[in-house]
């Protein structure tokens, strides 16, 4: 049993910075393309409004120290990408630190202010 913890240890922390990395090449990317940028943003507030699949679940879930606890969701809770990389960035605030930066380079722009709220509600 304790072999499995191990081996999902850095299985979840590596999801769960391959994630942040892909919200900072969307942000990014809606930086550098003015004209879509709107449809870029609103395309990327739906994408982390989603809720996760059984298979990211399993991982993100993974019994490990700093892992998100199935309890704290409940079993039967939908679990939205917005709730764990809030947990996420409270745990690691140097992961969000970068995205809060592009954020504010994009707040005037629609969606900004909905995906910093998702992102950064805890």
């Amino acid at each position: 049993m304790q072999q499995q913890d191990a081996s999902s240890r850095p299985q979840s922390s590596a999801y769960l910075n391959a994630l942040s990395l892909e919200i900072q090449k969307k942000l990014q990317r809606s930086l550098a393309s003015p004209s879509q940028r709107r449809n870029l943003l609103q395309v990327f507030f739906a994408d982390i409004a989603l809720e996760v699949d059984d298979r990211a679940k399993d991982i993100i879930l993974s019994r490990q120290e700093g892992a998100i606890s199935p309890a704290e969701y409940g079993v039967n809770v939908r679990l939205c990408f917005y709730d764990v990389l809030a947990d996420f960035y409270v745990r690691v605030p140097e992961r969000g630190k970068p995205i809060l930066d592009l954020i504010v380079q994009l707040w005037s722009q629609s969606f900004a202010s909905h995906i910093f709220s998702l992102l950064f509600h805890k």
